[in-house]
């Protein structure tokens, strides 16, 4: 479709599609340049189209339904899912645990952000991909907290010098509030609070520290916890809580 015939009015298409809950901004700017994205029955090329709904749309041939209200659900993770739809190796994914654990209205969600293979604990899932990106984001400062239990010889003061970040194998880290709970002996458990999110970071640095971390778990994500929740266990957040946490943090990074 040429730019001449592009309506100047309403939302780019890509934010619209990621509230929808289609896929995150840059996976539908991906789509569009694979010509998957049509607007009455044309292949769109570009993604500066502006629209005021999402009527006409379709995506791989089968129309786009309106944008439903943003849905937030906690899922406590166990160990031993891989946060993926599929895994080539065969290994289980965490959508094999949500079919059970989802209210059967929770329609497409997406994880926000990771856990790995081994780690626990909190995975936020939303239908929002406008919402997910902007959660993921680096710039964003969306804390993250956990608590891992660390085999070694630590003190907190190796844990404070984490305040200015660490550089490890070359990769910069940034500011990590990493605090010793109480306790004795050679396996302790140390809760560390970060806005970054890089891959595998908590494991990174504490074993930097010379530290083997032997479980971790994520207890919160932004102002939402994982509680009391069982694992393998889902729930929806309130969705006047998230609404305002949305409206936030979308103002913010603006």
């Amino acid at each position: 479709m040429s730019d001449n015939r592009l309506p100047e009015e309403g939302d780019r298409i890509a934010k619209l599609l990621a509230r929808a809950g289609v896929a995150s901004r840059r996976e539908v700017e991906r789509m569009i340049a694979d010509g998957r994205v049509s607007l009455d029955g044309k292949v769109l090329d570009t993604p500066a189209v502006k629209l005021t709904s999402l009527k006409g749309v379709s995506v791989d041939g089968k129309p786009v339904g309106k944008a439903e209200a943003t849905r937030l659900f906690a899922f406590h993770k166990p160990s031993g899912l891989i946060t993926a739809e599929r895994d080539p190796a065969g290994r289980p994914t965490i959508y094999v645990a949500l079919r059970n654990a989802l209210p059967k209205s929770a329609g497409r969600v997406m994880p926000v952000g990771r856990l790995d293979f081994n780690t626990e604990g909190l995975l936020l899932l939303t239908n929002d991909g406008e919402l997910k990106r902007a959660m993921e984001l680096p710039s964003s400062g969306v804390p993250r907290s956990y608590r891992a239990r660390a085999f070694g010889d630590v003190t907190q003061a190796m844990l404070d010098d984490l305040i200015e970040g660490v550089e490890i194998d070359g990769i910069r880290y940034g500011r990590i509030e990493a605090d010793l709970e109480r306790g004795s002996g050679m396996n302790r458990w140390i809760q560390m609070t970060l806005t970054e999110g890089k891959n595998r970071e908590v494991r990174r640095v504490l074993e930097h520290l010379g530290l083997q971390v032997n479980r971790l778990m994520r207890i919160s994500y932004g102002p939402f916890e994982l509680g009391d929740l069982p694992r393998g266990q889902a729930g929806e957040i309130n969705r006047e809580a998230v609404e305002q946490f949305r409206k936030q943090l979308l103002r913010d990074i603006k």
